[in-house]
């Protein structure tokens, strides 16, 4: 008789600009497994409307529904996060503070920070290696009584033709009528104490190359995997930044996989 599988609680956690509607299509793909799924806004993403980017002066403000969810759990209870982009910062946050709840993390072409740098290190290399033209129009704006804070407003042709470009027609235009100004907060987390070996660097961790995203590009994934190693790693073929929406069922394959080494 085959073994039952266990049943894993995954926590996604979405990137800059977007919100928690960008996990519907794996969010279905996951449950129907057989596991639990969270899914959420990070603050002034998504639909949360009660602040706007630019109220919002540190990464941890900005990670602070995560950090509320995970408190929120009974202490027996461990999740597997699942972070995109520039969610892997608010991953590794959790991390150094709920070591104990979490099973792994899994970074989705995702920002993936070391414990000998300073938490931006891997976004400095990202920021010098990213020429202003590749941002397609974006724009970038300071805020902040001291104007250290950096708001992130993706344009249409960026989006287009960096983020989704593989991505289902249907999906880039649910995200051009979505999208808000996010902020990858470089300068406050250049300052900010380095994440530590006994909260962060203490959970298994696995990362998800995504070989066609032209942002994070699949040369600076794999910088980031040698810099600082995953216990996993797993390549998707064919994938843009957006994977959820370019390949949603190899990528609930991978999590899933992922899940029962690891968890």
């Amino acid at each position: 008789m085959r073994e039952e599988k266990k049943q894993q609680h995954f926590v996604l956690v979405h990137g800059a600009c977007h919100g928690a509607w960008c996990w519907y299509k794996l969010k279905p793909l996951l449950e129907e497994a057989g596991h639990r799924v969270s899914v959420f806004d990070l603050a002034a993403s998504g639909i949360d409307t009660t602040r706007s980017i630019t109220e919002i002066s540190t990464c941890e403000q900005y990670s602070e529904p995560l950090m509320r969810l995970l408190n929120s759990l009974p202490s027996d209870e461990k999740v597997v996060l699942v972070g995109h982009s520039f969610g892997g910062l608010s991953l590794a946050m959790a991390m150094d503070k709920f070591p104990d709840k979490i099973s792994v993390s899994v970074f989705v072409t995702a920002f993936m920070p070391d414990t000998k740098h300073s938490p931006s290190f891997v976004m400095d290399k990202f920021g010098r290696d990213m020429p202003p033209e590749a941002w397609l129009g974006s724009k970038l704006e300071p805020y902040g009584s001291d104007n250290s804070g950096v708001s992130m407003s993706f344009s249409n042709e960026f989006m287009k033709h960096a983020l989704y470009q593989l991505s289902p027609i249907e999906d880039l235009e649910l995200a051009l009528l979505l999208k808000r100004p996010g902020s990858l907060f470089m300068n406050e987390l250049s300052r900010v104490k380095n994440f530590s070996d006994k909260g962060y660097g203490s959970v298994p961790r696995a990362f998800i190359v995504c070989k066609e995203d032209k942002i994070i590009t699949k040369e600076h994934q794999r910088w980031m995997i040698e810099n600082y190693p995953a216990n996993i790693v797993k390549e998707m073929e064919e994938t843009d930044h957006m994977p959820m929406f370019c390949k949603p069922q190899l990528l609930s394959d991978h999590l899933v996989e992922i899940a029962e080494k690891i968890a």
